[in-house]
């Protein structure tokens, strides 16, 4: 909109094709961004006719920006945070085009010091690549989300199915880089998450929903993704609590649930200590979890797959030949406590 506003403000009548082409947009999107500067005060004029289109009203200027440094620092930082988190709901040239604009109105001084920190910051995190929904999605089912208003999506899975359902958005989550919808969904009758990016279009329907007491959309959405297909699928009885399991393993890679009373009560004979939890979780390569089980840091039992447990093996046996290497060994050589290590164990094709 802020684009919009600066292209009316050079003067004269625009019509709405040519405004949807310096935009980069829709016809649509040009009369629905109109509208929303008309909610905010903005006196936009419709130009009726022929060659008519949309001006601005004679002498209407943007009020200048009038910002503090903390405030400033505040804006400028949230568009290269949002931007690094992968989180911009635009192209990176809005982006940093919308940086440029606030940086132009700010007084001299102000804008220099900004431009140093800017110039010499540097992130430990690396940037995460852009995903970008369509920002009139985005925003229209935020907008029903709030308002408890189903919404008709049309919806690609991830392997490229294309469907028409309805979606009740409990609430908008953002992880990882990319935009989430969680919420009741017509087709399932479950509740479900989908990405934003993989929206092609939304449409509010009439109506309300309730969300159900307690609800919170970002512990579903990391919870829906813990239990995506992949191509493995892992079942363990973990010796420890729930809280000391999740610590460890978040909710978006894992699910863990106590056992049941009687299944507990069977476990509980495994070994001294505390009682065990499931912890379930899907990957497309074993030969990451032996590691993740070895960061867990606490005794467990593989009840599936079977091949984990040769990859498990293969860890230990790793991780014992290191141990045991001395220092600066080259060519192979080993101490003599290495030379007795077992043999790593046979493959399954063995």
């Amino acid at each position: 909109m802020l684009a919009l506003l600066e292209i009316l403000q050079a003067g004269g009548t625009r019509t709405v094709a040519d405004l949807a082409d310096r935009l980069g947009v829709d016809e649509r999107t040009v009369r629905r961004y109109i509208g929303h500067l008309i909610d905010l005060d903005v006196p936009v004029r419709s130009v009726r006719g022929r060659y008519g289109g949309y001006r601005l009203a004679p002498g209407y200027r943007m009020p200048p920006l009038m910002l503090t440094d903390e405030e400033a620092l505040a804006v400028l930082l949230g568009l290269v945070a949002g931007r690094r988190a992968g989180l911009v709901t635009t192209s990176v040239a809005a982006a940093e085009s919308a940086a440029a604009k606030v940086r132009r109105v700010l007084p001299e001084a102000l804008g220099r010091r900004l431009d140093a920190l800017l110039a010499t910051a540097d992130f430990t995190a690396p940037a995460r690549p852009v995903v970008i929904p369509e920002t009139s999605v985005l925003l229209m089912l935020a907008e029903a989300a709030r308002d408890r208003r189903p919404v008709a999506v049309s919806y690609t899975a991830w392997k490229g199915r294309r469907s028409e359902r309805t979606v009740h958005p409990y609430g908008i989550v953002a992880h990882s880089g990319r935009w989430y919808v969680t919420g009741a969904d017509s087709a399932s009758g479950e509740v479900r998450t989908f990405r934003l990016d993989r929206i092609e279009s939304a449409t509010v329907l009439p109506g309300s929903f309730e969300v159900p007491v307690g609800f919170d959309p970002a512990a579903r959405v990391l919870s829906g993704l813990a239990g995506v297909p992949y191509l493995h699928e892992v079942s363990l009885r973990v010796q420890g609590t729930v809280e000391q399991v999740r610590h460890r393993l978040p909710p978006g890679l894992a699910t863990v649930r106590e056992l049941p009373a009687e299944e507990a009560d069977r476990t509980s004979g495994e070994g001294e200590g505390g009682g065990w939890v499931r912890v379930q979780l899907r990957a497309e390569r074993l030969e990451w979890v032996p590691s993740v089980l070895a960061w867990l840091d606490l005794p467990f039992v593989i009840e599936y797959p079977d091949d984990l447990r040769d990859h498990v093996r293969a860890l230990a046996h790793r991780l014992a030949t290191c141990a045991d290497t001395v220092a600066g060994a080259t060519g192979g050589a080993e101490s003599e406590r290495s030379a007795a290590t077992p043999p790593p164990p046979p493959s399954p094709a063995e």
